[in-house]
């Protein structure tokens, strides 16, 4: 078997991104963390893949804001 005959499975992943409100404490990365912790839980069952962070630097400084990718634990 080749890789080209390997069957395809199907796989179906959700992602949000979240990053505080922008201007006074947007650079706050534990805010950030729970607010992140917060709406992970809010999803129900759900197994996370991968969290990802990234920084914008903006007039008002850095803006981090983080990528989340889950997919439902009933799919």
């Amino acid at each position: 078997m080749t890789s080209h005959d390997t069957p395809k499975a199907d796989w179906t992943t959700n992602h949000f991104a979240q990053a505080n409100p922008r201007g006074r404490g947007q650079d706050d990365v534990p805010a950030l963390l729970r607010r992140v912790a917060d709406t992970i839980a809010g999803l129900g069952g759900v197994r996370v893949g991968d969290l990802v962070m990234h920084n914008e630097v903006t007039a008002d400084g850095m803006w981090p804001s983080i990528t989340v990718y889950y997919q439902r634990e009933d799919s």
